[in-house]
């Protein structure tokens, strides 16, 4: 089954656009607050394409996305490269075994695995509270270094939907971060687990180019809008509007497996 450049004609226009912009949609929102993959990967799979092949055109998609948001917040001072470049490395190392360990696991599985990290993902963006604000201790920072940024990597780099929102979360409750200086922070790890992803799925492989370049465009105009609007959002509603949205996706995706 060779798909690796996945001829654009098998795809109709309809569909080209409907994927070009989720990726808009999937950066301004992964930008913001994390969670893009929640789109781009039901998206994806709504296509018709392998789950195999989702996963690893979602990294590579998404690699942009995290990438310009991340050039954007250097830029504008807001992130330091002496203060992430060891918990870029952790997210990285974490994200490489994931990925790997992803390629051995049947595609069957992953059919149903999938929408079902999905559903539990947007569960619990439903049900969990809003993290206090607490002052951050020795301990915590260690958890979050050696714990959090390696075990979020890891499931970035074997699924990867909502690991950006994980990043948040994590940084809120163990850094004990406000939530848009942990959306900042978040920016870099992602792009180093969304990174480490790409390169596995690449020597597997398993990505198809076209659709990830068109996604990219789009994952770059969404990208940097989100970079700009970052410190006026309302974390809220963007979190509400990942849940109804992948559910919406999700719904339509299970419909389509039960009716071909």
């Amino acid at each position: 089954e060779k798909l690796i450049f996945m001829d654009l004609a098998v795809y109709s226009f309809e569909i080209l656009t409907f994927l070009f912009f989720i990726a808009i949609i999937a950066g301004f929102i992964d930008t913001l607050v994390g969670g893009g993959g929640l789109l781009a990967v039901p998206a994806l799979m709504l296509s018709g394409m392998p789950p195999i092949y989702v996963l690893g055109t979602n990294k590579l998609q998404g690699s942009m996305g995290t990438g310009i948001a991340t050039f954007v917040l250097f830029r504008k001072s807001k992130l330091k490269w002496e203060t992430i470049k060891y918990l870029m490395l952790a997210s990285f190392c974490g994200a490489i075994l994931g990925g790997i360990i992803v390629q051995l696991i049947d595609t069957k599985v992953l059919s149903f695995v999938i929408p079902f990290v999905l559903v539990v993902i947007a569960i619990y963006f439903i049900i969990s509270p809003e993290p206090k604000k607490q002052l951050s201790n020795e301990l915590s920072d260690r958890s979050f270094n050696n714990v959090a940024v390696p075990t979020v990597g890891f499931y970035d780099g074997m699924f990867g939907p909502g690991a950006g929102s994980f990043y948040v979360l994590t940084g809120v409750l163990f850094k004990k971060l406000e939530i848009i200086q942990s959306t900042i922070l978040a920016k870099p790890l992602n792009f180093a687990s969304n990174v480490a992803g790409l390169v596995v799925f690449l020597s597997f492989g398993h990505v198809a180019w076209l659709i990830g370049f068109l996604m990219m465009s789009g994952q770059l105009i969404g990208a940097s809008l989100g970079a700009n609007y970052l410190l006026k959002a309302n974390p809220r509603v963007i979190r509400f509007l990942i849940v109804v949205m992948s559910i919406s996706m999700l719904v339509r995706y299970i419909y389509s497996m039960d009716f071909y």
